[in-house]
Protein backbone atom coordinates (compact mmCIF):
# COMPACT_ATOMS: atom_id res chain seq x y z
CA UNK A 1 0.00 0.00 0.00
CA UNK A 2 1.58 3.47 -1.39
CA UNK A 3 2.05 5.79 1.61
CA UNK A 4 -0.75 8.47 0.24
CA UNK A 5 -3.37 5.30 0.33
CA UNK A 6 -2.48 4.88 3.76
CA UNK A 7 -3.38 8.15 4.70
CA UNK A 8 -6.65 8.43 2.66
CA UNK A 9 -7.77 4.81 4.20
CA UNK A 10 -7.60 6.66 7.99
CA UNK A 11 -9.32 9.58 6.24
CA UNK A 12 -11.99 7.07 4.92
CA UNK A 13 -12.07 4.69 7.67
CA UNK A 14 -12.35 7.46 10.36
CA UNK A 15 -15.65 9.03 8.17
CA UNK A 16 -17.18 5.77 7.87
CA UNK A 17 -16.59 4.27 11.35
CA UNK A 18 -15.94 7.52 13.36
CA UNK A 19 -17.75 10.18 12.18
CA UNK A 20 -17.79 12.66 14.94
CA UNK A 21 -14.34 12.53 14.97
CA UNK A 22 -14.22 13.08 11.21
CA UNK A 23 -15.38 16.52 11.29
CA UNK A 24 -12.40 17.89 12.73
CA UNK A 25 -10.01 15.99 11.64
CA UNK A 26 -6.85 17.26 9.82
CA UNK A 27 -5.49 15.57 6.42
CA UNK A 28 -2.61 18.13 6.59
CA UNK A 29 -1.55 17.04 10.43
CA UNK A 30 -1.67 13.30 9.32
CA UNK A 31 0.48 14.34 6.43
CA UNK A 32 2.85 15.97 8.63
CA UNK A 33 2.86 13.16 10.82
CA UNK A 34 3.78 10.60 8.24
CA UNK A 35 6.46 12.77 7.30
CA UNK A 36 8.18 12.72 10.38
CA UNK A 37 8.24 9.11 10.30
CA UNK A 38 10.38 9.31 7.20
CA UNK A 39 12.79 11.67 8.47
CA UNK A 40 13.46 10.08 11.73
CA UNK A 41 13.52 6.34 9.80
CA UNK A 42 15.95 8.15 7.53
CA UNK A 43 18.05 9.32 10.39
CA UNK A 44 17.93 6.53 12.12
CA UNK A 45 19.60 4.25 9.09
CA UNK A 46 22.27 7.26 8.52
CA UNK A 47 23.75 7.20 12.15
CA UNK A 48 23.57 3.40 12.84
CA UNK A 49 25.93 3.29 9.86
CA UNK A 50 28.06 5.37 11.70
CA UNK A 51 27.37 3.20 14.89
CA UNK A 52 25.42 6.07 16.38
CA UNK A 53 22.03 6.14 17.76
CA UNK A 54 19.57 9.18 17.54
CA UNK A 55 20.15 10.49 20.78
CA UNK A 56 23.89 9.88 20.35
CA UNK A 57 23.47 11.94 16.91
CA UNK A 58 21.60 14.74 18.49
CA UNK A 59 23.91 15.27 21.18
CA UNK A 60 26.67 15.44 18.66
CA UNK A 61 25.27 17.92 16.34
CA UNK A 62 23.61 20.05 19.05
CA UNK A 63 27.59 20.40 20.48
CA UNK A 64 28.25 20.96 17.27
CA UNK A 65 26.43 24.10 16.48
CA UNK A 66 28.00 25.68 19.37
CA UNK A 67 31.24 28.32 19.05
CA UNK A 68 34.58 26.57 19.50
CA UNK A 69 35.60 24.41 21.44
CA UNK A 70 31.91 23.29 21.06
CA UNK A 71 31.00 22.81 24.58
CA UNK A 72 27.80 23.31 26.92
CA UNK A 73 27.16 22.57 30.53
CA UNK A 74 25.14 18.88 30.27
CA UNK A 75 22.44 20.78 31.99
CA UNK A 76 22.40 22.97 28.88
CA UNK A 77 22.87 20.10 26.53
CA UNK A 78 19.76 18.28 28.25
CA UNK A 79 17.44 21.18 27.96
CA UNK A 80 18.37 22.07 24.30
CA UNK A 81 17.85 17.93 23.86
CA UNK A 82 15.09 17.72 25.95
CA UNK A 83 16.31 14.47 27.46
CA UNK A 84 15.98 13.79 31.49
CA UNK A 85 19.01 14.15 33.10
CA UNK A 86 19.34 10.44 33.41
CA UNK A 87 18.80 9.62 30.47
CA UNK A 88 21.79 11.55 29.23
CA UNK A 89 23.75 10.77 31.92
CA UNK A 90 24.14 6.94 30.11
CA UNK A 91 24.10 8.79 26.59
CA UNK A 92 27.27 10.89 27.89
CA UNK A 93 29.00 7.66 29.11
CA UNK A 94 28.55 6.00 25.96
CA UNK A 95 30.13 8.65 23.59
CA UNK A 96 32.23 9.42 26.31
CA UNK A 97 33.22 5.90 25.93
CA UNK A 98 33.44 6.08 22.26
CA UNK A 99 35.90 8.71 21.85
CA UNK A 100 33.30 11.84 20.59
CA UNK A 101 32.98 14.20 23.51
CA UNK A 102 35.41 14.65 26.77
CA UNK A 103 34.33 16.03 30.31
CA UNK A 104 36.58 19.14 31.20
CA UNK A 105 36.54 21.32 33.90
CA UNK A 106 34.26 24.30 33.72
CA UNK A 107 36.41 27.61 34.63
CA UNK A 108 32.95 28.74 35.88
CA UNK A 109 31.98 26.54 38.38
CA UNK A 110 34.57 24.89 39.73
CA UNK A 111 32.33 21.83 41.21
CA UNK A 112 30.92 21.52 37.71
CA UNK A 113 32.48 19.90 34.20
CA UNK A 114 31.53 20.91 30.49
CA UNK A 115 30.52 18.29 27.59
CA UNK A 116 33.35 19.31 24.57
CA UNK A 117 33.15 17.60 21.33
CA UNK A 118 36.36 15.91 20.51
CA UNK A 119 38.05 15.69 17.24
CA UNK A 120 37.21 12.54 16.59
CA UNK A 121 33.54 13.66 17.51
CA UNK A 122 33.55 16.72 15.30
CA UNK A 123 34.69 14.91 12.42
CA UNK A 124 32.10 12.14 12.78
CA UNK A 125 29.20 14.50 13.17
CA UNK A 126 30.43 16.01 9.79
CA UNK A 127 30.75 12.84 8.15
CA UNK A 128 27.15 12.28 9.26
CA UNK A 129 25.84 15.69 8.67
CA UNK A 130 26.82 15.79 5.11
CA UNK A 131 25.13 12.46 4.14
CA UNK A 132 21.96 13.25 6.16
CA UNK A 133 22.01 16.37 4.50
CA UNK A 134 22.05 14.84 0.73
CA UNK A 135 19.47 12.46 1.51
CA UNK A 136 17.20 14.87 2.83
CA UNK A 137 18.20 16.68 -0.52
CA UNK A 138 17.62 14.10 -2.66
CA UNK A 139 13.80 13.83 -1.18
CA UNK A 140 12.93 17.16 -1.44
CA UNK A 141 14.90 17.76 -5.28
CA UNK A 142 11.00 17.43 -6.97
CA UNK A 143 10.22 21.00 -5.28
CA UNK A 144 11.11 24.12 -7.25
CA UNK A 145 12.69 26.90 -5.44
CA UNK A 146 9.30 28.73 -5.32
CA UNK A 147 7.40 25.64 -3.53
CA UNK A 148 10.29 25.48 -0.89
CA UNK A 149 9.74 29.19 -0.27
CA UNK A 150 5.96 28.37 -0.13
CA UNK A 151 6.44 25.49 1.88
CA UNK A 152 8.80 27.07 4.11
CA UNK A 153 6.35 30.11 4.93
CA UNK A 154 3.61 27.48 5.75
CA UNK A 155 5.40 25.60 7.97
CA UNK A 156 6.71 28.63 9.66
CA UNK A 157 3.00 29.75 10.37
CA UNK A 158 2.21 26.30 11.88
CA UNK A 159 5.28 26.28 13.89
CA UNK A 160 4.37 29.63 15.04
CA UNK A 161 0.92 28.26 16.55
CA UNK A 162 2.81 26.19 19.13
CA UNK A 163 5.95 28.14 19.45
Amino acid sequence: MSKQKSITSILTKTAENWPESNQNISPEILKIHRIHQHLQQNLTKVVERYGLQSADFSALETLRKEPPPHCLSATALSHSMLFSSGGLTKLLNRITNAGFIERVDNPQDKRGKLVQLTEKGKSLIGKVIVELHQQEQEKMAFLSKNEKTALNVLLNKILGEWE
